[in-house]
C-alpha cells in the first residue's frame, strides 16, 4: 500500500477519508466525512466539505473548495480557481444549509479554470466545460462547453480532442482512433 502524502500545512480532520497514494498539498483543508479516493492530488489551498467525494485518480487544483452535495467519479479533472455553489438563492441573513442541492460530475469530466458550476446540475462523462464558463443546466457525456452562459459548441472525445462527424454521424479520436457516434444531441462510443 502507497501511503497518501499529506504536506504538513495541510489539515485532514480526524474520520475523514484520504485514499492510498493520494496527495493533500499546501493549505489544503479535508473536513470529517469526505471521502478522497486513491491516486487523488489536491492542490494548494484546496478545501473539501463534509459529505464530499472525490472518486479514484481525481485532480483538484488550485484554489478549488468542494462544498457538501458534490459528488465527482473516478478520473475527474478541477481546473484552478473553478467554482461550485451549493444553493440557488443565497443570503447571509437566511440560513439555507436544509437547501443545498446536489451536484454531480461524472468519470473523466474536465472543468477549466475559472468555470462556475451552479448547483444541482450533473456534468456527463468525459465533457470538457472551457475555462471561465458558467454552467447553469446539466452536460451531457463528451459535450464541449463554452461561455456564459455555457453553451454546448461541440464534442470531445475521452482524450479531450474535438471530434467531426461526418454524415453518418460518426468521428474519429485523432490520438486513440476511438470511433464515436453522434445521433440525436448525443455522443457515444460506436459499438
Amino acid at each position: 500500500m502507497v501511503e497518501p502524502f499529506v504536506h504538513p500545512t495541510a489539515v485532514v480532520d480526524a474520520g475523514a477519508e484520504v485514499g492510498e497514494g493520494a496527495k493533500v498539498w499546501h493549505f489544503a483543508h479535508v473536513c470529517t466525512g469526505a471521502q478522497i479516493g486513491a491516486r487523488c492530488s489536491l492542490g494548494q489551498n484546496v478545501y473539501v466539505a463534509p459529505s464530499v467525494v472525490l472518486g479514484d485518480g481525481c485532480k483538484v487544483q488550485n484554489n478549488v473548495s468542494l462544498y457538501e452535495g458534490v459528488t465527482c467519479e473516478a478520473d475527474v479533472f478541477l481546473g484552478p480557481s473553478m467554482v461550485f455553489t451549493n444553493v440557488i438563492n443565497p443570503r447571509a441573513a437566511i440560513v439555507r444549509r436544509g437547501e443545498f442541492r446536489n451536484t454531480l460530475i461524472r468519470r473523466g469530466a474536465t472543468v477549466g479554470a475559472n468555470a462556475t458550476i451552479i448547483c444541482g446540475v450533473t456534468l456527463g462523462e468525459y465533457c470538457f466545460i472551457g475555462a471561465g464558463a458558467v454552467v447553469t443546466r446539466d452536460v451531457p457525456a463528451y459535450a464541449l462547453v463554452l461561455g456564459v452562459p455555457g453553451t454546448v459548441v461541440g464534442w470531445v472525445s475521452a482524450s479531450g480532442h474535438r471530434l467531426s462527424f461526418d454524415s453518418a454521424g460518426l468521428g474519429v479520436c485523432p490520438e486513440t482512433g476511438t470511433r464515436y457516434q453522434w445521433k440525436d444531441g448525443i455522443v457515444s462510443i460506436a459499438s
